[in-house]
C-alpha cells in the first residue's frame, strides 16, 4: 500500500491549511470548523503504460494517458545529444496546435557545454535550456539547445510577453572554492549565480541579468501591473530569501528584463530577521517591506569557500533585517498573487524524520499579494503523509496549483485547490537504478489539453499527460 492511498479515499484533513481570505479563502474556513472536504481529486492511481513504449511510467487516475519524448542521450532534431537531469519548465503556444517547451537541464560541473560551444556563455559548464515543439500528445515537432554553458538552472519562470528565465542554482565560479561535490571551479570561465532571459522561438543571448543578483537562483515571476521580477532562493544548508527585482524600464513595455535595475529583499515590518521557516499559526499574514540589496553581483577575492560565497547577497539583507525561509523553490504568478514553495519550512511532524539542511518541516506554501504588500501563509504540511518536501509549483485552467514532490520515497504531483482541497494526481513509477527520480516543470499547455512535465534524475525524460480534465479539480 503506498503511502498515501488514503487520500484517493476521497477525504483530506485541512489542518494543514492556514490561509485567512484570498482565492484561497475555503482553505481557512475548513481549518477553523475542523472539517474534511471531498477530495477534488480524480480517483484512485492506477498502473498506466507509456503510449510510446508501453513501458508503465507513471500511475495515473482511470481515463488519462500519457507519452514520453526527448530522453536525456537522445539525439535533438538538430543532431545534438540531450542532456540529462530535466527540470523547471514553460509552455507557450506553437504553430498547428503544437506547444513550445522551454526546458532547464539542472546539470553541475565542468562537464563542458552541450550544443555549440561557440555560443555556450560559458563552454566548461553543462547545464542550459532547451526548447521542444511538440504535438499534444507529445510527439516531438523539432528540438535543440536554446541557451548553453550555464550551471545548475533549475527552476524559472514564464514571462507575459513570450520568453523564459532560466535560473543558475548555485554561486559557483573562477573567484569561488569548490563547492559540495568537489567540483573543480578553477576550470570555470565565468562567474555563475543569474538569471538569463530565453525567447520562446530561437536562441537566448547568454547575457546574465547581474544586476538581478548573483546567488543560488531557484524560480523567477513577473507581476505585470508593477513590473516587478520575484525571485526565489534555494540555500539548502543555509537560510533563503525571497527578492524583487526592478528593472530600470518596466519589462512588459521593452519585452524583455533589462539590466541595472534594484535588487530587494522582503522583511517582515516591525518583525526584523522574521523565521519564516518554522512552524506558523493557522490564518497568520504579514505585512511586509522591502530593504535594498547594495551589491547584488559580488566579484570575490581569495577565493572564499562556496558556503561563504552563497550567504554574500542574502547576508546584506538579513543585516537589514530580513525575512528567513527555508529553500525556496518554485513560484507563479496568478490574478496579481506570487504564491511560493518553502520545501522544507513547518514543524517536524510526529513520526517524521528531520529533513538536512535549513528547515525541518516538511513544506510550506506561501502567496505574496502584490497590491496590499502582505504575505500570507496558504498552507503547512502537517505531515510527510500529506505532502511531502514540494518543488515547483504552477496553476492548472481552474486555478488550482500544481505541486512537485521532492521527498524520498514515493513521488506524487499534487493538487491543493481554491477551496483548500489536497489530492494526489500522479505517482512516479521507480525509476531502475535511480531511486533520487522527482517531477519536475509541470506546466499544462495552451488550451489546458495537456499538462507537460518532467521527470528530474541523472537521465530524465519528459511527458505528455491529457484525459478527462473535467472530471477533478485540474
Amino acid at each position: 500500500m503506498d503511502r498515501r492511498r488514503f487520500l484517493a479515499r476521497s477525504t483530506v484533513v485541512a489542518a494543514g491549511a492556514t490561509l485567512a481570505g484570498g482565492p484561497f479563502s475555503g482553505v481557512a474556513a475548513a481549518a477553523a470548523q475542523g472539517a474534511t472536504r471531498p477530495a477534488a481529486g480524480y480517483g484512485p492511481l492506477q498502473a498506466v503504460p507509456d503510449e510510446r513504449d508501453g513501458v508503465v511510467r507513471l500511475h495515473l487516475p482511470e481515463g488519462f494517458r500519457y507519452r514520453s519524448f526527448n530522453p536525456a542521450g537522445e539525439a535533438f532534431t538538430d543532431g545534438s545529444p540531450t542532456p540529462g537531469r530535466h527540470d523547471g519548465m514553460a509552455a507557450f503556444r506553437g504553430p498547428r496546435g503544437t506547444a513550445i517547451l522551454v526546458r532547464n537541464h539542472e546539470v553541475n560541473g565542468p562537464v563542458g557545454a552541450f550544443g555549440d560551444p561557440a555560443k555556450a556563455y560559458d563552454p566548461a559548464t553543462g547545464g542550459g535550456t532547451a526548447t521542444l515543439t511538440v504535438t499534444r500528445d507529445g510527439r516531438v515537432v523539432s528540438s535543440g539547445p536554446s541557451l548553453t554553458g550555464t550551471q545548475m538552472n533549475c527552476s524559472g519562470g514564464a514571462m507575459p510577453w513570450g520568453s523564459w528565465v532560466t535560473c543558475e542554482e548555485t554561486v559557483n565560479g573562477p573567484d569561488v572554492g569548490n563547492d559540495f561535490t568537489g567540483q573543480d571551479n578553477s576550470k570555470l570561465t565565468q562567474k555563475h549565480g543569474y538569471i538569463f532571459e530565453v525567447p520562446a522561438t530561437g536562441t537566448a543571448t547568454a547575457r546574465p541579468i547581474r544586476a538581478a543578483g548573483r546567488f543560488a537562483h531557484e524560480a523567477a515571476v513577473c507581476d505585470p501591473r508593477k513590473g516587478a521580477i520575484y525571485l526565489t532562493e534555494d540555500n539548502f544548508a543555509f537560510p533563503s530569501g525571497f527578492y524583487r527585482y526592478l528593472p530600470p524600464r518596466h519589462p512588459v513595455a521593452a519585452r524583455r528584463i533589462l539590466d541595472g535595475g534594484r535588487l530587494q529583499m522582503l522583511a517582515v515590518r516591525d518583525q526584523p530577521g522574521k523565521d519564516l521557516s518554522l512552524a506558523q499559526p493557522a490564518g497568520v499574514a504579514y505585512d511586509v517591506e522591502w530593504v535594498d540589496i547594495d551589491d547584488p553581483d559580488p566579484t570575490f577575492t581569495g577565493t572564499p569557500s562556496n558556503d561563504t560565497a552563497l550567504q554574500a547577497v542574502g547576508g546584506q539583507g538579513r543585516a537589514e533585517g530580513a525575512a528567513l525561509f527555508s529553500r525556496l523553490e518554485g513560484a507563479v504568478h496568478h490574478h496579481g498573487t506570487v504564491y511560493f514553495v518553502s520545501t522544507q519550512g513547518g514543524a517536524t511532524a510526529p513520526g517524521d524524520t528531520p529533513p538536512s539542511g535549513f528547515g525541518k518541516g516538511r513544506g510550506q506554501i506561501w502567496a505574496y499579494e502584490t497590491w496590499s504588500s502582505r504575505l500570507r501563509l496558504l498552507y503547512e504540511s502537517p505531515g510527510s503523509m500529506t505532502l511531502d518536501l514540494p518543488d515547483n509549483i504552477t496553476t492548472s485552467p481552474r486555478g488550482t496549483l500544481v505541486l512537485c514532490e521532492d521527498g524520498g520515497g514515493d513521488n506524487y504531483l499534487r493538487g491543493l485547490t481554491r477551496r483548500g482541497e489536497i489530492f494526489d494526481f500522479s505517482r512516479l513509477a521507480p525509476v531502475p537504478g535511480d531511486g533520487g527520480a522527482e517531477f519536475a516543470g509541470s506546466t499544462f499547455g495552451p488550451g489546458g489539453h495537456t499538462l507537460y512535465v518532467n521527470i528530474q534524475s541523472s537521465r530524465g525524460l519528459s511527458f505528455a499527460i491529457w484525459g478527462p480534465w473535467h472530471r477533478g479539480g485540474f
